[in-house]
């Protein structure tokens, strides 16, 4: 066994025992190990864009809601009876929602594939469009609940009913 201080641009206050296996006396360190006794999860930072309209405050989403209506739409395909399925899942067919009466007329589930991109130039005034290479491409689904206010369809997204609801 030999015993060396590990050279990282910063001090640890403490050495490293090592073996011939290289095995550690001491646990492995994590993010800002600096401070072993700290257990925070890093933060994040960056504020993402909101699109137009979107709450300045808005609560935040549930945890796995995505997971959860992937899941709605692989079910939803497979079910014999699509009316008893909505049931199940809570799905309401009719919204008290303000002065409105929403009643749900259809359910809408689209595939989509993303196969470009596009960059803006510098200025925003043009853009470059590329095409994705296969390993770029994505693929996923829009769920969509349709319901009459009594004047005009609204879509809302498995999100927004929740809200609803």
């Amino acid at each position: 066994m030999h015993r060396h201080h590990h050279g990282h641009g910063h001090d640890h206050g403490h050495d490293h025992n090592h073996d011939h296996d290289h095995h550690h006396d001491h646990p492995p360190h994590g993010a800002g190990h600096n401070h072993p006794h700290s257990h925070r999860a890093p933060v994040q930072w960056q504020t993402p864009h909101q699109p137009d309209g979107a709450k300045e405050h808005a609560a935040a989403p549930e945890p796995d809601l995505d997971k959860v209506e992937a899941a709605f739409v692989d079910g939803f395909f497979q079910a014999p009876d699509p009316t008893s399925f909505l049931r199940l899942a809570r799905i309401p067919f009719e919204i008290a929602a303000g002065e409105s009466n929403l009643k749900l007329l259809r359910v809408e589930i689209d595939a989509l594939t993303d196969v470009g991109s596009l960059t803006p130039h510098l200025g925003g005034g043009t853009f470059r469009y590329d095409p994705l290479p296969s390993n770029f491409v994505l693929r996923r689904r829009r769920l969509r609940f349709v319901y009459f206010d009594g004047a005009s369809l609204r879509a809302l997204s498995y999100a927004e009913l929740r809200e609803l609801a």
